[in-house]
Order: C-alpha cells, then sequence, then structure tokens
C-alpha cells in the first residue's frame, strides 16, 4: 500500500511539473463582425475577420482571416461594390500586461478585387489571409494579433471607412 501512495504521488508530482514547463499557447484568436450597406440595389453585406497571434517553431505570426456573406438571397446589383478594401494585419508586443501595444511587424493586403469578384467567400485559404511577417518569440512578452480594415465604397461619395477591429488575446509565457 506504501508503495502504491508513493507512486501516486510521484506521478502526480511528474504532471504538475510537465503542466509547468509545458510550452505557451500555440494560438489565441478572436473575431470581429461588421455590415456594409451599399447604395442602390447592390446587397448588403457581413464581414467576419477573425485574427490570430500564433506560436510554431520558436516564432511568432500574426494572421487576419477576412470572410464574407451577403445579407439577402437574390443580388439584384452586381456592378462593383469597392473602390478599395485593404486590411492591415499587425503583430504588437508589450512588455507587461498593462502596456500599451507596439507594432513590431505589419503587412497590408489590397483584397479589392477579391470581394468584388465575390458575393461571399467562407473559406479559409491564403487569398483571404493577410499574414504580417513573423519574429522571433519571447515569453517573457505579452503578444497579439490586430487588424484594419480601410475600405472605399463605390459610388457613395464619403471616401475611405476605417473599420477597427478586435485584436486577438494576448499570448504570454
Amino acid at each position: 500500500m506504501r508503495r502504491t501512495l508513493t507512486g501516486t504521488g510521484l506521478g502526480a508530482a511528474l504532471l504538475a511539473a510537465v503542466a509547468l514547463l509545458a510550452t505557451p499557447a500555440s494560438a489565441a484568436s478572436s473575431g470581429s463582425d461588421f455590415s456594409v450597406i451599399f447604395p442602390g440595389d447592390k446587397p448588403a453585406t457581413a464581414y467576419h475577420v477573425e485574427n490570430t497571434a500564433g506560436v510554431a517553431n520558436g516564432r511568432i505570426t500574426a494572421k487576419s482571416v477576412v470572410s464574407w456573406e451577403i445579407l439577402e438571397d437574390q443580388v439584384i446589383d452586381n456592378s462593383k461594390r469597392f473602390t478599395s478594401f485593404k486590411i492591415t494585419a499587425r503583430l504588437e508586443s508589450r512588455p507587461g500586461k498593462d502596456n500599451p501595444d507596439v507594432v513590431e511587424t505589419s503587412k497590408t493586403c489590397d483584397l479589392t478585387q477579391l470581394v468584388n469578384d465575390h458575393y461571399t467567400w467562407l473559406l479559409n485559404e491564403p487569398v483571404n489571409t493577410c499574414t504580417a511577417p513573423s519574429t522571433i518569440y519571447d515569453g517573457e512578452v505579452f503578444w497579439s494579433s490586430d487588424s484594419t480594415i480601410v475600405y472605399d465604397i463605390e459610388g457613395d461619395g464619403k471616401g475611405p471607412v476605417t473599420q477597427e477591429l478586435l485584436g486577438s488575446p494576448l499570448v504570454h509565457g
């Protein structure tokens, strides 16, 4: 009986040690949604952006995946919807949990032709993914992925609109 308890205690201690030495979370993500109402009979569209900060092979990367779908069943006006639709994905760091973000790397991706050519896009593919360059992961720093979309609706006369999106949860440890 004594050996069983000792073995069980040792097993629990080893599991606790493994948990303490485990690598940090491999990815953290969050999503944002917004809708765009177009002038005329163009279909209103809902957009979703998933921001992810991920760690792999000692490096951290930020990516933003954009998907969308029309909110109406029928497309009455299939003319050009945007003169511009660009997303900027950012890899951000902060030395402490409550410190302001510092942009480490960023990349702007032009999705204008893709969103104009497809009323709905629900796939997760390289063509609708904007990935900021990776950097060496430092577990002492708090990391996140964030993004901004700037779009200009064809024919509305309002100019560019900036859509700030929800950043990913912090990756740390």
